[in-house]
């Protein structure tokens, strides 16, 4: 089964617009999961544009499902995953400029790096995701880094869905080829929607968990947060 996880950082980006708290947040996530969602996700960034680092806190007294938290593993980001102890920690390679996650990480690059933070976070007890564009070549070396799983960077696969569907997939089923080779759990994320989902899914049967959130947000605009929990939800069935 693949679980739904909902990225909940444009719920916290309409709240900052106004102040307050509406919407509220954390009732939001807990309706998330009440509606039928299998996880919770935040991306905290350091200027604190969305997600605050006291939502961070105040989710973890009420996420009953999977949380995972996601970010670029500095100092201040390790701190935060080892007081909230999340069921996941999904490292992205961001600098902290930048609009939304633009890259996978470099794992031959960064590989001593990586080793080093990911021997961290498990010390903690959490299961460690790495950001990984389909590069197979990079996929070998991810292993190296100790992680758990690696979560594919879909956008490519998704901006290329319209002209050619079979074209697009097709690095994704043999970076998945591989990472399973190589017992890598695998999720994916970024610019999956109602559209592009199933299909997905479908060339992916090992797929484990997607984190979505734009798109789903955005489409809730039009269809309400229940039922369009619900029609993600049914993307993801067998």
């Amino acid at each position: 089964m693949t679980k739904l996880s909902v990225n909940i950082n444009k719920i916290a980006t309409l709240r900052n617009a106004r102040g307050g708290n509406n919407p509220d947040l954390i009732q939001i996530a807990k309706d998330i999961e009440r509606f039928g969602g299998q996880g919770i996700t935040v991306h905290p960034r350091p200027d604190e544009r969305h997600i605050r680092r006291s939502d961070v806190y105040e989710l973890k007294k009420v996420v009953r499902t999977e949380f995972n938290i996601e970010g670029y593993p500095d100092n201040n980001f390790l701190k935060l995953i080892n007081e909230i102890r999340p069921d996941q920690a999904t490292l992205v390679p961001d600098p902290p400029d930048v609009l939304t996650s633009n890259a996978g990480w470099d794992t031959i690059k960064n590989r001593s790096f990586l080793e080093e933070v990911i021997t961290e976070i498990k010390s903690y007890g959490v299961r460690t995701s790495l950001f990984m564009a389909p590069d197979m070549k990079l996929m070998e070396h991810a292993k190296n880094t100790g992680a758990d799983r690696i979560e594919l960077y879909t956008e490519a696969y998704a901006s290329a869905y319209a002209s050619g569907k079979e074209h697009a997939i097709k690095d994704y089923i043999l970076a998945a080829q591989k990472a399973s080779e190589l017992n890598l759990g695998i999720n994916a994320g970024h610019d999956l929607s109602l559209e592009n989902l199933k299909y997905f899914k479908e060339c992916i049967p090992a797929l484990l968990e997607v984190s979505i959130g734009h798109a789903l947000i955005c489409d809730s605009i039009y269809y309400g947060l229940e039922n369009t929990v619900q029609l993600y939800l049914r993307q993801l069935q067998n």
